[in-house]
């Protein structure tokens, strides 16, 4: 796998909702955070705006109230108009430990999701050349990647548990990646969550798909426990079985 070691590199996180997305991508940007050797955005590009919390980051203002904003709110409108847009967003990042964090939020009405998902696009276009890795978790689903949210990501992580609707949804993810011209240059590779063995039929699906499959992260019981008293992701011990199996796969991606 290339090196994502160089400044302006982008990897998105997707899969079907509940496949651990989220958890990947917050256990992601605390392991390269603490190195401090990149400069890193989270992205959360999803409406149900959980990586906040997996973050333990507050919920700042969004890229859907900036839209919001200037529908609704002429002197606010007049405001963003004076200021390149890049500056615009850059101004709703929020600081974490090691990170800056940039939300979509929940856009409101309808339509509103092409919209945001325009800005948005722009947003990680614009501010990604200026960080050393963005991360960005999806929404569920082909979406965004068909919509070309996250075109010209260099590294496309597709999370699967192992249920068939998983399975089913990894498969429609590739069949979009693979259409888009866009995104041929794009390393696209399964990631196997809550995995207890026995893989074969992801396995020879990834195989039948020519999708590499990148690594396994097994069941966490430590993810349980911080979800059920609402304690942020990032926290996990660096033991938790979840943690070392995604460093292990961040090793093939970042030297």
């Amino acid at each position: 796998m290339s090196s994502l070691g160089k400044k302006g590199k982008k990897i998105a996180i997707t899969g079907k909702g509940g496949s651990g997305k989220t958890v990947l991508t917050a256990i992601m940007t605390r392991l390269l955070a603490r190195t401090g050797d990149f400069k890193i955005l989270a992205i959360d590009a999803d409406s149900a705006v959980g990586l906040p919390y997996a973050l333990g980051t507050k919920i700042g203002q969004t890229v859907a109230e900036i839209r919001r904003q200037i529908i609704e709110n002429p002197e606010a409108r007049a405001e963003i108009g004076d200021k390149n847009i890049r500056l615009v967003i850059a101004d709703i990042l929020q600081s974490g430990n090691g990170f800056q964090l940039l939300v979509m939020g929940r856009p409101e009405g309808p339509g509103c999701y092409c919209s945001v998902n325009d800005l948005l696009r722009y947003g990680i276009d614009s501010l990604s050349h200026h960080f050393d890795i963005t991360l960005i978790d999806c929404e569920a689903g082909p979406e965004q990647v068909n919509r070309r949210v996250v075109q010209g990501v260099d590294v496309l992580l597709i999370v699967t548990d192992a249920s068939i609707r998983g399975i089913q949804a990894a498969g429609a993810i590739r069949e979009v990646v693979q259409r888009d011209e866009a995104m041929k240059f794009t390393q696209t590779g399964l990631i196997i969550n809550r995995s207890k063995g026995g893989n074969e039929l992801i396995t020879e699906r990834a195989r039948q798909w020519g999708l590499e499959i990148f690594g396994c992260i097994p069941e966490d019981e430590n993810i349980t426990k911080y979800d059920s008293v609402g304690k942020p992701i990032i926290d996990l011990p660096h033991t938790s079985p979840s943690v070392v199996a995604v460093e292990e796969i961040l090793k093939r991606m970042v030297p």
